[in-house]
């Protein structure tokens, strides 16, 4: 470390500066510098032509929403059966609202669906600033409908599915939940969120003590909502940022990650403090030595394992949950 690296850099484990320093070396300047196009180009995956997660069955969707339709990807684990209704969770792949595709996911989702014995369906949805909100969020709620309706033919037990998301795709899977929540639908089993951009006051410590850490700094955060929302956006609505709702009273479970060194930590944070504080059961974990962007990086990152176990566990731990209480039901409607 020379005398100009920033306090935080001390709090990197060995993995995280090499990666570090190879973002440094592929971005030319800051993404918010960048632009949409270039900041696509340089940062957009590439699929993968031998998956570190080979599965079984990996097969290609579309889904109609009311602009159109979108792409999406099914992850079936290994030994589980069309035939038979399996659980799902519902991913939602991160990238600012602007960047971020299905390929860009493809590890942790076959990783997900291998470790949890979930079905995992990825979605696409329209990326800003082309397609402002609410386009993504509509795409997303309309895909979720979707899925339900479509569950049997697919193999999924419409009465368990879930939904996650990474950074702009955890802001997306909490604001499904108030959405459905508001309109009085059946809400997801579980909602998995890994450092999710949840807040659009941009005040909490992290985002001045993280302001320039590795991919995501502070000015690329905010660069990144602008472009989602608009900047003439008056702030404040929940469904853009959820942590501004009146109350997030009788949301779903959830699990909530985080990266130690990331400027929106303490926002997601404080987000599943609130959830807590309301009434709703969460388990949140933040992984020390890494920044935002981590969970992805599979077989990059020893904390990307970590975190991925921790969802499989979680998804496991909810899945048996479900069949005790149906258990239990069964046995209350014999007595009965």
């Amino acid at each position: 470390m020379n005398d100009d690296a920033p306090a935080w850099w001390n709090l990197l484990d060995d993995q995280a500066v090499a990666v570090a320093g190879m973002i440094d070396q592929v971005l030319p300047k800051p993404l918010h510098e960048l632009g949409p196009e270039q900041a696509r180009a340089l940062v957009d995956s590439a699929p993968s032509t031998e998956p570190i997660t080979p599965l079984d069955h990996v097969g290609q969707l579309t889904v109609s929403t009311r602009a159109g339709a979108i792409a999406a990807r099914l992850y079936r684990a290994d030994g589980t059966s069309s035939d038979s209704a399996a659980p799902a969770l519902v991913y939602l792949h991160g990238g600012g609202f602007v960047l971020g595709t299905l390929d860009g996911a493809d590890e942790l989702c076959r990783a997900i669906a291998a470790g949890s014995g979930w079905t995992v369906v990825s979605l696409e949805y329209r990326l800003a600033p082309e397609n402002p909100y609410p386009a993504a969020l509509e795409d997303c709620v309309d895909a979720y409908a979707w899925l339900i309706r479509s569950a049997p033919e697919l193999g999924i037990d419409p009465e368990r599915i879930a939904i996650g998301g990474d950074s702009a795709g955890g802001n997306l899977a909490a604001a499904l939940c108030l959405y459905r929540r508001e309109e009085g639908s059946a809400l997801p089993v579980a909602q998995v969120l890994a450092y999710p951009a949840v807040d659009d006051t941009f005040t909490r410590p992290s985002w001045s003590d993280f302001a320039d850490a590795p991919l995501l700094g502070a000015a690329d955060a905010r660069w990144f909502w602008e472009q989602y929302v608009g900047a003439g956006h008056p702030g404040g609505d929940p469904l853009a940022a959820p942590m501004r709702a009146e109350s997030l009273h009788g949301l779903p479970p959830a699990l909530v990650i985080t990266a130690e060194v990331d400027p929106i930590r303490d926002d997601a944070e404080a987000y599943a403090q609130r959830l807590r504080e309301e009434g709703i059961p969460v388990s949140s974990t933040r992984y020390p030595g890494v920044f935002h962007g981590f969970v992805t990086e599979v077989s990059v990152f020893a904390q990307a394992e970590r975190a991925i176990d921790e969802v499989c566990q979680y998804l496991r731990a909810e899945q048996k949950n479900w069949s005790f209480d149906r258990k239990v039901g069964r046995i209350c409607e014999d007595i009965d």
